[in-house]
């Protein structure tokens, strides 16, 4: 495979973070795409330079196209997923997954069935400090886990909260199977949510979630878009495990230039760096050398499985047994 091809389904405004990803791949390019909307298919094909098709399935059917970026709304990436492999190209699904533990399920199973690779977009993990900190705790560096945190203070505008499915599908999908890829897997959870900041729009702004995890460590989860953290050392998007021999910490902040980024007031490098990460990681990693995603399939059921608990948890009052 000289030039590994990409095909995009959907090429809204996470597209174009995953194109940058792609251009910094010299053997690696976007064939083409296609969009619901016709007009945003129109203009993003000119910006690529790549062709723009009419249909998903004309997509996937590309004998030019090896893989394909699922980035559509999520309750359409098991259809979209399915077509793909079954058309024998490799799959990048955008996150959260489906809408649903048993849609995840049937994607896994599909998956599974192949000779392809299907690999979850979870981006926050892909970071060398990310990497380093689980090579950590699995040597037992840091001894037992005590306790985990994955915080995301961001403010979102509501125009900018209107495009999204809300903090718990959209956000904290991305602090749970962060959790999970460094301190292990969920055993119960209890969730909380608010509103803080919309006027309008009827929906959460912040969701706060405590999990005891399997390994008897706990964590603790935040996922706002009401409000920018201004302290002197901001939980603007921060990671931190504790364990009874050592600790370890990462953070946006050291990484922030002036001028407001796609959702966010300052411009984050690091999150377009996970995305470039990542894409490379599936490129180079998985369909060149035929790795394993670093989080899988599986991964993303638990995920799934933990948002639907934190949903049952807020709707009830109750804490929630997970699996």
């Amino acid at each position: 495979m000289d030039t590994v091809g990409i095909g995009f389904v959907g090429a809204g405004e996470v597209s174009v973070m995953h194109s940058r990803g792609i251009q910094n791949i010299p053997y690696a390019k976007v064939v083409g795409l296609w969009n619901r909307t016709a007009s945003t298919a129109e203009r993003r094909a000119r910006e690529e330079g790549c062709k723009m098709y009419a249909t998903p399935e004309e997509c996937v059917n590309d004998p030019e196209v090896d893989a394909v970026f699922v980035m559509t709304n999520l309750e359409t990436h098991l259809e979209y997923t399915r077509m793909a492999i079954e058309a024998g190209k490799h799959v990048l699904c955008e996150k959260p997954l489906c809408a649903s533990t048993e849609d995840v399920r049937k994607m896994k199973a599909i998956a599974d069935a192949s000779n392809v690779v299907c690999m979850p977009g979870h981006n926050m993990i892909h970071e060398e400090g990310i990497f380093r900190a689980r090579d950590m705790i699995q040597r037992g560096d840091l001894g037992k886990i005590v306790s985990c945190y994955v915080m995301y203070n961001i403010h979102h505008s509501e125009e900018r909260a209107l495009t999204l499915p809300g903090t718990t599908r959209h956000i904290l999908t991305h602090n749970l199977y962060t959790m999970m890829f460094l301190a292990g897997r969920p055993r119960r959870i209890s969730g909380f949510q608010a509103n803080r900041h919309y006027k309008e729009l009827d929906q959460e702004d912040i969701t706060l979630v405590n999990v005891e995890l399997e390994n008897g460590g706990l964590a603790h989860l935040c996922a706002s878009f009401a409000a920018d953290d201004l302290s002197t050392a901001p939980w603007t998007f921060t990671i931190k495990v504790i364990g009874t021999k050592g600790s370890t910490h990462y953070t946006y902040n050291d990484w922030a230039c002036a001028g407001a980024g796609l959702s966010h007031s300052k411009t984050y490098n690091a999150y377009q760096d996970t995305l470039s990460n990542e894409v490379r990681y599936f490129i180079e990693r998985c369909i060149l050398n035929g790795e394993a995603p670093p989080s899988t399939l599986e991964d993303g059921i638990w995920a799934q499985m933990a948002t639907e608990a934190v949903e049952k948890s807020i709707a009830e009052g109750i804490t929630v047994d997970v699996g």
